[in-house]
């Protein structure tokens, strides 16, 4: 038997934010895998690892976690006043596919550096120092998504001060502002689609549950700790070694898939993993991060927890971060509720791995809420960059 010769494929492995993907110009994609369609999903779960019915990811680049299962194709923009167009997937760990169906917050923050380095953007807008701010159209959910890049000597700035809660090493700050981001899906088509700021939620084997059911920056189902029996100070060792906690969680964020009209049918989620989030959220209170950090209920202003790929994240998605945003300055969510009610621009909130400040600016037009811009900072860095192989009959 045959066997063809590996593939040579010029890719980056960049983190962005507390997540880490492999990096992809468009061009550089073998012809097959430069349009949508079973070849593209075939290789870039082969350049991971998936699917591995180990949970390993060991004959690939993936690293195990939802957080580290990822790939990102960039490309020339196609929309007029942006600088590239920015294609996010979420490699299944154990199963074949690869979920196209949301954005990626932290990733977004990588998007402005590799731009730079890659030539998207023109030159005469890169100081000498300074700051650039890349607009990149986010091409799952078609949103734009401005990455202010810090710039020393015509390059990108990568090393900093400024510390990450969820990244162990500091790096340079990097400010993103996601415009307009509400998904505006689902049957509603507004940033709340139910119509409501809290809903019921029956959920078959656990029961009713009051929930806020929000769009913006990634569709998103908040419950409340205590509805759950938690405190909203869990570490991933509390849920992820609970078999059947994550049974719950998982029948919450199915039934409001269902309940947003992301999905039909309860079956239809097995392929949507990536979306909705589902989160429960309390009232602040001390707790120990996960890196032996002492957090203190008065500096932040609720607590926090959110599953990503079935599993409670270890620090914050940067999209369900900016639903955290949307949701606490909108009075009456729950989100809004357990930060202590009232008017608020931004919020402090305490995940497994700390603490993060995010801020978002919501209006009430025509009566429906709306949400024109939500901030956040976080930081990036080249790991590694070359070629990934992946063997000739991958597709």
């Amino acid at each position: 038997m045959a066997f063809l010769p590996q593939l040579r494929i010029p890719a980056t492995y960049l983190r962005g934010g507390t997540s880490k993907g492999v990096f992809f110009r468009l061009q550089d994609l073998p012809e097959a895998a430069q349009v949508p369609g079973p070849a593209r999903d075939a290789l870039l779960m082969r350049v991971i690892g998936s699917p591995d019915p180990y949970g390993k990811q060991t004959d690939g680049m993936g690293g195990a976690t939802s957080s580290t299962s990822k790939c990102v194709i960039i490309a020339p923009a196609s929309v007029p006043d942006h600088d590239v167009d920015y294609l996010y997937g979420q490699v299944s760990i154990d199963s074949a596919f690869v979920d196209w169906s949301g954005n990626c917050g932290n990733l977004s923050t990588a998007v402005g550096p590799f731009a730079i380095a890659n030539g998207f953007v023109p030159a005469a807008r890169i100081p000498r120092d300074g700051t650039v701010a890349v607009r990149v159209w986010q091409a799952n959910i078609g949103k734009t998504i401005i990455v202010h890049v810090p710039v020393r000597d015509g390059q990108v700035q990568e090393t900093g001060d400024f510390e990450l809660d969820g990244v162990t090493f500091p790096a340079a700050e990097i400010v993103l502002e996601f415009i307009d981001p509400s998904d505006d899906e689902g049957e509603g088509g507004s940033m709340f689609p139910t119509g409501n700021l809290v809903d019921e939620l029956d959920v078959p084997g656990v029961g009713a549950l009051r929930a806020t059911m929000i769009t913006a920056g990634i569709p998103t189902v908040f419950v409340e700790a205590a509805a759950l029996g938690y405190d909203g100070t869990e570490l991933q060792p509390a849920i992820n070694e609970d078999k059947a906690a994550l049974a719950r969680l998982e029948a919450i964020r199915v039934a409001g898939a269902l309940r947003m009209g992301l999905i039909r049918a309860p079956e239809e989620a097995a392929t949507r993993q990536h979306t909705p989030k589902v989160a429960f959220v309390a009232p602040a209170r001390d707790y120990v991060a996960s890196s032996g950090k002492h957090i203190a209920a008065a500096d932040i202003d609720l607590n926090v927890r959110a599953l990503s790929m079935g599993k409670l994240h270890h620090a914050m998605m940067g999209t369900a971060s900016v639903a955290i945003a949307t949701a606490a300055a909108v009075p009456g969510t729950l989100v809004n509720l357990a930060a202590g009610g009232g008017q608020r621009e931004a919020v402090r909130f305490g995940h497994p791995s700390g603490t993060l400040r995010v801020g978002a600016a919501v209006a009430r037009v025509d009566g429906q809420w709306t949400v024109t811009k939500a901030v956040m900072s976080r930081s990036a860095r080249v790991l590694m960059e070359g070629a990934v192989r992946v063997p000739g009959d991958t597709f």
